[in-house]
């Protein structure tokens, strides 16, 4: 049952948002290795803005995917994409179909 979830917005410098778009789209894969994530999103605003929002079952698994590697890879190349930090929050489900 999908009780937690993470939202995460990233903010990617103009002339990078092409890469990043290809990034989170291409982290599908990566996602679907991770046995402990129920649903994994990746999603656009506007020209520059993007989103990714996953959902757990336990905080053990919201914490491996912090720890997995599709944080790792995005935290790595963070200060070349991005104009900020990515904003990540922790939220609780309260309602799903």
């Amino acid at each position: 049952m999908k009780k937690l979830g993470l939202l995460a917005i990233l903010h990617a410098k103009p002339e990078q948002a092409k890469t990043v778009s290809d990034f989170i789209r291409g982290a599908i894969d990566l996602a679907k290795k991770e046995e402990k994530t129920l649903t994994w999103y990746s999603f656009q605003m506007d020209e520059t803005t993007f989103g990714i929002f996953d959902t757990f079952e336990d905080e053990s698994g919201r914490e491996a995917h912090l720890n997995g590697e599709i944080a790792k890879a995005l935290m790595g190349k963070a200060d070349e994409l991005l104009t900020q930090a990515p904003d990540i929050k922790k939220i609780d489900i309260l309602s799903a179909k």
